[in-house]
C-alpha cells in the first residue's frame, strides 16, 4: 500500500490528534506517558506526517542547550510503519537542530535499529546501553 504523506511544522490544532496517536504506544510502554500539558510544549519544535486531514506521525526535538537536544516522542500510526515516515520525521527534527546550532543530538528508543538506520551511534564508551 503506497502512503502520501507530506512533513510539517506541528501545529496547536494537532494537539489533540498527536494525544491519541501516541496513546496506544503509551499502553504498550514504548512511549512515556505525556500530558495535554507536556505534548503542547513541544508542539513549538515538533513536526507532524499528514495524509490530507490524517495524522499519521509525530516527533519533536527538545533543545536543552546550544550543545544538547533529544528527539521526544516519535510516534508513527502502526498503519503506515515502514513506509520512512519515522527517518523523515528525525529529518525535519535534525534540521531544526542544525538550525539552532545544536552540537549533539541525543535519542532515547525501544528501536536502536532504527535509530542506527537515521545515523545515531552509541556514544558511551564500550557501546554501553542504558537499560
Amino acid at each position: 500500500m503506497s502512503v502520501s504523506f507530506h512533513i510539517r511544522a506541528s501545529q496547536p490544532s494537532d494537539q489533540d490528534l498527536i494525544l491519541q496517536l501516541i496513546e496506544p504506544f503509551i499502553e504498550q510502554q514504548l512511549l512515556i506517558p505525556r500530558t495535554a500539558h507536556e505534548v503542547s510544549n513541544l508542539l513549538e519544535h515538533g513536526f507532524v506526517a499528514v495524509d490530507g486531514d490524517e495524522l499519521l506521525g509525530f516527533a519533536a526535538i527538545e533543545i536543552y542547550s546550544r550543545k544538547l537536544a533529544e528527539i521526544q516522542c516519535l510516534a508513527v500510526s502502526s498503519r503506515v510503519h515502514g513506509r520512512g515516515i519515522g527517518s523523515q520525521l528525525i529529518a525535519a527534527c535534525l534540521d531544526k537542530a542544525k538550525e539552532h546550532q545544536v552540537l549533539e543530538v541525543m535519542a532515547i528508543s525501544s528501536s536502536g535499529n532504527f535509530l542506527e538506520k537515521c545515523g545515531f551511534d552509541y556514544s558511551l564508551p564500550g557501546h554501553k546501553r542504558a537499560l
